[in-house]
């Protein structure tokens, strides 16, 4: 029977997609990780990653393996648990907008660090989209994302945190001529606009719609920190979110417009699946915001 390390490293492997990455997360060689998985796939009797070169990819039986393989290893993981009211520990792996480590969230994780020096998080920066495939899956245990513009499946639950505004962020020292009026500002400016396929570029076509405006076509990012680094550099204005818990008056490069008539909001919330064995840690979370 396999051991809780040999699934252990099958989830490494499946999330960085190579025996090297897998062995460096937990301290293996990369032979040593291939050994492992070749008798974990022997013992059930199928292959679970198809291989080619260097690459080494999930196949069908493989992906039908990582929630339950994540399941069976956070449920061991769980008898280590505390009894109520002793600090919560283990690990969890997480997902988290680069934004939402910027901001509020940050904060959420340096008081959990505090009150749970056992608890040993595991964070993957990207974008909502990217996330929630991976958390239906098992693969990650939760993730803050904003909201999803679509219905979740079943199996899934999002729960609000905090909401951000939606507004024009300007240059203080632009490279082009710009007005004085924030619907003005927005019509005749270069526009630096966040993809549009993204939730949160869903958010910012919205915005557009209620202020009527149509932008000057431009640059099209996937990053609300690339689009703030251009906008500092004079390059052309947006509409993005403005980041809870970020001190934006002490930027000097930048203005923050509220847009009249528009009154959008980006939803960050927690996406976790609705059964999952590390409740308690997704509800330490949940209370922390809660309680703002």
């Amino acid at each position: 029977m396999s051991s809780i390390r040999s699934l252990k490293t099958f989830l490494s492997v499946a999330r960085h997609g190579s025996f090297v990455g897998a062995g460096n997360e937990i301290g293996l060689t990369a032979a040593a990780v291939g050994l492992q998985i070749r008798a974990l796939e022997s013992e059930l009797r199928q292959p679970l990653f198809d291989r080619s070169g260097r690459a080494i990819v999930l196949n069908t039986a493989g992906r039908s393996m990582v929630a339950p393989m994540a399941d069976l290893v956070a449920r061991y993981d769980a008898l280590a648990a505390p009894v109520d009211g002793e600090s919560i520990r283990g690990k969890i792996v997480m997902g988290a907008l680069v934004s939402a480590l910027m901001g509020a969230f940050a904060d959420c994780l340096l008081d959990l660090a505090g009150q749970h020096p056992s608890l040993d998080i595991k964070l993957f920066a990207g974008l909502s989209a990217d996330f929630t495939g991976r958390v239906d899956s098992g693969e990650l245990d939760a993730a803050v994302v904003a909201q999803p513009p679509f219905r979740l499946p079943g199996s899934l639950a999002w729960t609000s945190l905090y909401d951000e505004p939606m507004v024009l962020v300007v240059p203080r020292e632009p490279r082009f001529a710009i007005a004085d009026a924030p619907l003005e500002i927005l019509r005749a400016s270069p526009f630096l606009r966040f993809d549009r396929q993204a939730w949160t570029g869903h958010l910012v076509n919205t915005a557009l719609a209620q202020a009527g405006v149509t932008v000057r076509g431009g640059m099209e990012l996937n990053s609300v920190e690339a689009i703030l680094a251009l906008v500092r550099q004079g390059f052309g204005v947006s509409i993005v979110p403005k980041l809870a818990n970020v001190q934006w008056s002490r930027d000097r490069a930048l203005r923050f417009v509220p847009l009249p008539g528009v009154d959008v909001q980006r939803h960050v919330g927690l996406l976790e699946r609705r059964e999952h064995s590390r409740g308690r840690v997704t509800a330490a979370i949940k209370d922390y915001f809660a309680a703002r």
